[in-house]
């Protein structure tokens, strides 16, 4: 788990360094729907306050039956304020940003592979293999 959790943190910022990180439910949404074959993995994330959020909670649904079709990895984070650190402020505006859904592309680079995608590829499919289709990490502190 700890494995996973490090992987995830260097993704986001591999991803992020690439611009193939699209934070926020609404701008996920519409990724989804305009380019649905680019997504790669997909983190949800939600602090406890936010887990009697029944809009969120509709939306993560949604977002997890979209990932499970298309075969797109997907885990749970529970601590936005280390995700908020790993990935920052909206880079437009400097304000703080929706970070509830993160999706990850694939860049338009030809045979680009990050060694943490496939590391937290094989984590998510030996959580499938027990029955844990939503695993959740824990970020490094």
């Amino acid at each position: 788990m700890q494995g996973a959790g490090k992987a995830l943190h260097e993704l986001l910022v591999s991803a992020q360094r690439r611009g193939c990180l699209t934070a926020g439910v609404y701008d996920s949404a519409k990724l989804r729907n305009v380019d649905p074959d680019n997504v790669a993995f997909c983190v949800l994330a939600a602090d406890e306050e936010d887990e009697g959020d029944v809009a969120l909670q509709i939306h993560f649904t949604l977002i997890q039956a979209f990932c499970c079709e298309n075969a797109i990895d997907i885990v749970r984070v529970n601590d936005v304020g280390k995700l908020a650190a790993i990935v920052g402020p909206s880079e437009d505006s400097g304000e703080p940003r929706d970070l509830h859904c993160i999706l990850i592309t694939n860049p338009n680079e030809d045979g680009w592979k990050d060694p943490a995608l496939e590391k937290l590829n094989s984590f998510c499919e030996e959580s499938r293999n027990v029955n844990d289709w939503v695993p959740t990490i824990t970020l490094p502190e």
